[in-house]
């Protein structure tokens, strides 16, 4: 398997002196095409930064971090607009729908914006999956958080970007609605061959996963391989001591 992304000796540094902050500590970390990685971790582990530094939201304070063979950190910053607009695919939290544009806009907007015209087949495949083909006159007022995030993972797809960047994307959502985003990004692997990288607090999202990444002090510290919803808990808990261990030890 080839790697969507990858990063080698990532590290994230905020602020100088005593208010500085090491967010990313030499993180290597490939994640593989047509795989759903998941990226958890405890509030500030860095977990956010790296899928912001891997999908070209940040920069990296040093090391390298590539999409197929595109070196981001050589990037002119007009070079990675475009790289993530052609690329990349965003789904987050919040759903970023624009509200005064229907289903179907909010679907078409990143290519409308890019100026390219939308494959109508693929179109239909993408609505279809995401089981809106009756809402897409609909604005985002009129829709549930459910749908409005289908909207967004639609909206991800829609360019067939070489890997989607999910952000907490059921963070929002009841458990009936995220069961219906998880499995549609799920699909999005097993039928498109898609790439998606999600961060997650939420062992049961994990589950989904085809592979789960754990970070804490902003370093890749545990991978579980076809996870579920106790393994992942199990890992956590067993990080989460480790980490008061080292937190109450003299040295530590």
């Amino acid at each position: 398997m080839s790697a969507a992304a990858y990063a080698r000796g990532l590290s994230k540094v905020y602020g100088e002196g005593d208010t500085r902050v090491v967010a990313l500590d030499a993180v290597d970390v490939d994640l593989e095409t047509a795989e759903f990685t998941a990226i958890m971790g405890p509030s500030g582990s860095g977990k956010s930064t790296l899928m912001h530094c891997l999908a070209g939201l940040d920069s990296a304070s040093a090391g390298n971090i590539f999409i197929g063979d595109v070196d981001l950190t050589e990037l002119s910053d007009r070079s990675l607009t475009q790289l993530r607009r052609e690329k990349i695919g965003f789904v987050f939290q919040s759903f970023n729908l624009v509200p005064t544009l229907t289903a179907k806009e909010n679907i078409t907007l990143p290519l409308d914006i890019a100026g390219k015209k939308v494959d109508p087949q693929w179109f239909d495949v993408v609505v279809d999956t995401v089981g809106l083909r009756d809402r897409l006159s609909h604005k985002p007022t009129e829709l549930s958080g459910g749908q409005q995030q289908r909207v967004a993972c639609a909206r991800a797809l829609a360019s067939r970007p070489e890997i989607v960047f999910a952000d907490e994307p059921t963070g929002n959502l009841d458990s009936t609605s995220s069961s219906e985003v998880l499995g549609f990004l799920r699909k999005s692997v097993d039928d498109f061959d898609q790439t998606i990288v999600m961060v997650t607090h939420d062992p049961n999202a994990a589950s989904y996963a085809d592979r789960v990444i754990f970070l804490a002090d902003g370093r890749i510290v545990d991978e579980l391989r076809d996870p579920t919803a106790d393994s992942v808990l199990d890992t956590m808990k067993k990080l989460d001591t480790a980490r008061l261990a080292r937190a109450a030890s003299p040295t530590g």
